[in-house]
């Protein structure tokens, strides 16, 4: 893995339609982009070259990262399980409010934010650090269609469950090729008003509902999730119709996710949705008929917990981007009455190897990071600067209830790795990171679920509520 230049090596694209006079039709997305020679799509990672079409983002990713399955809007497949988050360059839509606009919008992407993966690298890295589930997420993995479906690929022969977190504006015929190779499809139905669709995310509805529907006849597990948008989409009526999409055009049984919006982008003059809202949308689609309805990007709530359908029982508690099974046995089933419980178990997808204290005897670096307003998460990325395999140590402190053990992370001769810690308990004060003198740390906040690129914290902020962003300029554009 090297930092690069990220849009000098153009890659052949999939689902090209050759016209005249040398222009290309791009059929990934509902916009069947017409691009003529020396020209780019609406997306600006494909482009017409010498009469074909090709990507620019081939390979192209942000720093690929150890999280949770909670930060996908996934909550009935694997709780808990670590993943390895891959996202990308480019985006179909260009959201007023969205989280990952400095790499979602090509024109802002800067080169240091960009990393040059190969398949072969990115199967390694999840196997190498025993994570079972790669999610294509981010930005959006539709502009990285031809990576994602080849990658994807390499990683269902080798065991690895593939997810999908997505927009979901993409054609039928580029969905058919995910389909063999996607295990897990979460969807991000921005709002069910099609106005509300043209005038905020520059794309359209429908596409994104049959895409919906398409991957969910398939037989494939369906999460969708809506942003609440304060005074724009976090009403009752939103609540209602994602309700009725769900119950009349999937099933009554799909998750059903509402996330709390923070400023961001071209949207910064509101304020973070009330969670009073929330639980309120919340409670118009249980009354309408869905069984699984969640908050997402909340903490203190119960209303992001599962319990048994049937007697009642606790079976997954959730913090945050943190998940712990309860009240489940290992076959799945409910502890208590025995019915089958919603949810899809991966075994020994959760937890890294541990220690209950440091190794004596070796000079270790410990660096500590304290939670604060709402910043209750954090990328650490460690870098091996020897030509030697080591060893770096996390753990979560200040909670008494908790064992303060040490999680391992091995490292192999001149690695890269990141990963997302989040605060898993009301009592925790933080995180300690300890690594070997040939190793090298950053610490960077996360403000809710990850977006990239996240800020340092020496670059931080400290404020009680403010996100540690960057900030969108008018003006900026690359």
């Amino acid at each position: 893995m090297t930092q690069t230049t990220w849009n000098q090596e153009p890659h052949p694209a999939r689902l090209e339609e050759r016209l005249d006079d040398d222009v290309v039709r791009c059929h990934l997305s509902p916009r069947n982009c017409r691009i003529r020679p020396g020209q780019h799509g609406f997306c600006m990672v494909r482009a017409n070259r010498d009469g074909r079409l090709v990507t620019l983002n081939y390979g192209r990713s942000v720093h690929a990262t150890e999280e949770t399955i909670e930060t996908e809007a996934v909550f009935h497949y694997a709780p808990g399980a670590r993943i390895l988050s891959m996202g990308n360059v480019g985006c179909m839509l260009n959201c007023d409010y969205c989280h990952n606009w400095k790499t979602s919008q090509a024109r802002y992407v800067e080169d240091k934010d960009v990393y040059h993966y190969t398949p072969e690298e990115v199967v390694d890295i999840a196997v190498r650090h025993g994570i079972k589930v790669i999610s294509w997420t981010y930005n959006d993995p539709v502009v990285w269609h031809e990576f994602v479906v080849e990658t994807a690929a390499l990683a269902k022969a080798a065991g690895i469950v593939n997810l999908y977190k997505s927009a979901f504006f993409i054609s039928g015929e580029a969905i058919e090729e995910l389909i063999p190779v996607i295990d897990i499809f979460s969807v991000s139905i921005k709002s069910l008003d099609p106005k509300y669709y043209r005038k905020i995310t520059k794309g359209w509805l429908e596409p994104v509902l049959e895409g919906t529907e398409q991957v969910y006849r398939a037989g494939k597990h369906v999460e969708v999730s809506t942003l609440m948008v304060t005074d724009l989409s976090d009403d009752e009526k939103t609540a209602r119709e994602m309700a009725t999409f769900v119950g009349e055009r999937l099933d009554p049984s799909i998750p059903t996710h509402f996330v709390r919006f923070h400023p961001d982008y071209k949207m910064t003059d509101t304020i973070r949705t009330p969670v009073d809202r929330l639980e309120r949308a919340r409670k118009v689609a249980l009354d309408m008929g869905l069984n699984h309805v969640y908050l997402g990007n909340v903490y203190d709530t119960e209303s992001t917990n599962t319990w048994c359908s049937q007697c009642g029982l606790l079976q997954v508690t959730r913090y945050g981007l943190n998940a712990d099974l309860v009240g489940v046995d290992a076959d799945g089933n409910c502890a208590s009455c025995g019915t089958r419980a919603p949810l899809k178990l991966l075994p020994d997808a959760r937890r890294r190897n541990k220690v209950q204290d440091l190794p004596a005897g070796v000079d270790l670096d410990v660096a500590s990071f304290d939670w604060h307003g709402d910043v209750r998460a954090l990328h650490v990325q460690m870098r091996n600067e020897s030509d030697a395999p080591a060893t770096a140590y996390t753990r979560r402190y200040g909670d008494p209830a908790a064992d303060g053990s040490w999680e391992i992370v091995e490292l192999k001769p001149r690695e890269s790795f990141r990963y997302i810690a989040a605060k898993s308990t009301p009592d925790e004060l933080g995180v300690q990171v300890a690594i070997p003198d040939r190793c090298t740390s950053s610490l960077h906040q996360v403000f809710d679920r990850a977006h990239f690129p996240t800020v340092e914290v020496a670059a931080g902020t400290l404020n009680e509520d403010v996100s540690p962003l960057p900030l969108f300029q008018p003006g900026t554009r690359r």
